[in-house]
């Protein structure tokens, strides 16, 4: 018993040295048998890729180095789009610039004028001679340019825009461009400049505020009051479009002068208005701009056909409108805005016209006056008879509702006779 705990707790070292030989004898485990534990070599880096290589330890891959991994083939599609957005921003930026170039060679080329004729020019303080032309004029958009001026006898205000082509926008202006070439009712882009000029036509005491300095212009409300009226000067290849899209050269005739150069008419109420205001140096100015003109307007009537009676009320008013040449060169364009600043002058001296005249040219107004009343009293001939068709019903109503099943057949029966006797003596009639 012995003997046999002893083989089992101290005959281990026995059973294992004795199985050595057992294993060393078998041939199929020689070659393994005395074999070390495997130990990993140390990384040591070369020369060769010591540049760009990953963190020591490590084994080199490419994957550590963008430059191997893409080729610029790999962002063609990316390329191209920052391509177009580099051109889209480019023809912007020129583009806008452009248009600013245009405005201030405009203002440069007039800010003398305007300063020689009112007190203010621009959206500061009073001008003076040596303002800067620049300061007269404020970008609205970066297609739109306006300056403001006032402060001149017989004159309330000024409104002056200057419209330009979207240049900062090639692909708009090019869509624009074409429908304005298959489309006859879409103008083309073009750059122009529009002068409206608000005469006080004595109305000073009411525009003229109370401050010192105004009471001149306050006591000579007699003097700047004129005789209304519809008279302009048109360039032929807009006469058309002006006919249908204001109300008030549509009430106008249309008949050329010899003043005038052959692609200008003039569209006037009375030949004894275009005898007073069509001057021989109006149509020396009008000959210097060329044809880069379009039109000059005196009215007192709507754009748009009025419908109401305070429509009707006159609202006197100059316009001036011409294109500007590509060159920026405004020699020949400059005496055509000087005449107009000064037209407020004349129609206060000369718009005094005799009653013969002035009854011809009220006749229109007064017969829109009277297509308004009429129109308005249309209407309300419709609203009473629909009122009274509402309370007949009602009534109807009432004294169908107070009548028992049989009585209310009666009543419609009865009812239904009537219509048909109506209908009848209608036909007859008509026969």
């Amino acid at each position: 018993m012995a003997d046999f705990f002893k083989n089992i707790v101290g005959g281990g070292s026995t059973t294992t040295s004795s199985a050595a030989p057992a294993a060393s004898a078998d041939s199929d485990f020689a070659d393994f048998a005395d074999a070390p534990s495997p130990v990993p070599v140390p990384f040591e880096p070369s020369a060769a890729t010591t540049f760009g290589a990953a963190p020591t330890g490590r084994p080199y891959t490419k994957w550590y180095n963008i430059h191997e991994r893409y080729s610029l083939s790999d962002f063609r599609g990316e390329g191209i789009i920052l391509i177009i957005i580099g051109v889209i921003f480019t023809l912007h930026f020129i583009g806008a610039r452009r248009n600013r170039a245009k405005a201030r060679a405009w203002i440069k080329a007039h800010g003398s004028i305007l300063a020689s004729e009112f007190a203010v020019v621009g959206f500061g303080a009073a001008s003076t001679p040596d303002q800067e032309p620049e300061k007269m004029i404020k970008a609205k958009s970066l297609f739109e340019y306006a300056t403001y001026a006032t402060g001149r006898q017989n004159v309330a205000f000024m409104d002056l825009k200057l419209t330009l082509q979207k240049r900062f926008n090639p692909v708009m202006n090019f869509i624009e461009t074409a429908m304005g070439f298959f489309i006859d009712s879409v103008s083309a882009p073009e750059d122009s400049v529009d002068v409206t000029i608000y005469p006080f036509d004595g109305k000073e005491a009411q525009i003229v505020p109370s401050i010192p300095g105004a009471a001149e212009l306050r006591s000579k409300d007699a003097k700047s009051a004129f005789d209304g009226f519809v008279w302009a000067i048109v360039n032929k290849d807009k006469m058309k479009q002006l006919r249908e899209e204001r109300y008030d050269l549509s009430i106008t005739f249309t008949k050329d002068n010899t003043k005038l150069p052959i692609w200008t008419t003039v569209m006037s109420e009375s030949a004894e208005i275009t005898e007073t205001f069509l001057t021989n140096e109006l149509a020396d100015a009008i000959k210097q701009a060329g044809d880069l003109f379009d039109f000059l307007i005196i009215s007192d009537q709507p754009v748009d056909k009025p419908k109401k009676m305070d429509e009707t009320i006159p609202r006197k008013r100059i316009l001036l409108r011409y294109r500007l040449p590509s060159s920026d060169n405004y020699e020949g364009l400059a005496p055509l805005l000087a005449y107009t600043l000064r037209l407020p002058d004349q129609l206060a001296t000369a718009a005094h016209f005799r009653p013969e005249v002035l009854r011809k040219v009220r006749a229109v107004r007064d017969e829109a006056v009277r297509q308004i009343q009429k129109a308005a009293e249309e209407e309300k001939a419709e609203e009473r008879q629909a009122e009274r068709d509402r309370a007949r019903k009602a009534k109807r109503d009432a004294e169908l509702n107070a009548l028992d099943a049989k009585a209310q057949k009666r009543y419609l029966e009865k009812e239904r006779e009537k219509e048909m006797r109506k209908s009848s003596k209608k036909q007859t009639m008509r026969a």
